[in-house]
């Protein structure tokens, strides 16, 4: 799958249509094309993604949020590289309700330090951040997400 992403803006786009996706009512809204750096996506709150308490499902909120950073990475630093998410933590600070959106960016120096960390290293991980806005810009909920970006050996192969 690495190689398929390696920045196909054709292939992403179709993410709209994976069906946890569409069953949590998530969307990518918009994306950089060219550099593959930047992804908004939002959710809007349905029936099928509202919890007891009549708002936004956790999970669902964590599931919006799941492969962007990886996919940053993957665009990025192209077939020669192993990206996978480590771990991840969420944190609820509001009850979220009504249009939800999250942010996700990458900046090319820091690309370029994964990239010369995992060529240095071998491997490498990194813990990144995000947030989940409300309508109003509250933070609805923080994300960690620690990301693994291996080196592949020279046959192309993962140890």
């Amino acid at each position: 799958m690495a190689q398929k992403l390696h920045r196909n803006a054709s292939q992403i786009k179709w993410i709209n249509f994976y069906p946890p996706y569409i069953g949590a009512g998530i969307r990518l809204k918009s994306f950089d094309k060219v550099k593959m750096n930047d992804f908004l996506i939002e959710m809007k709150q349905t029936w099928y993604n509202r919890n007891l308490f009549g708002t936004h499902f956790g999970g669902s909120l964590y599931a919006m949020c799941d492969p962007w950073f990886v996919f940053i990475c993957i665009c990025n630093l192209g077939s020669d590289y192993i990206v996978w998410d480590k771990s991840a933590s969420i944190r609820f600070k509001k009850p979220g309700t009504g249009r939800v959106k999250a942010f996700f960016h990458i900046d090319d120096e820091v690309l370029s330090e994964f990239k010369a960390q995992a060529d240095r290293d071998g491997k490498m991980t990194r813990t990144l951040h995000t947030v989940v806005t409300n309508e109003e810009g509250e933070v609805v909920a923080e994300l960690d997400k620690e990301i693994y970006i291996r080196k592949k050996n020279s046959d192309g192969r993962i140890e």
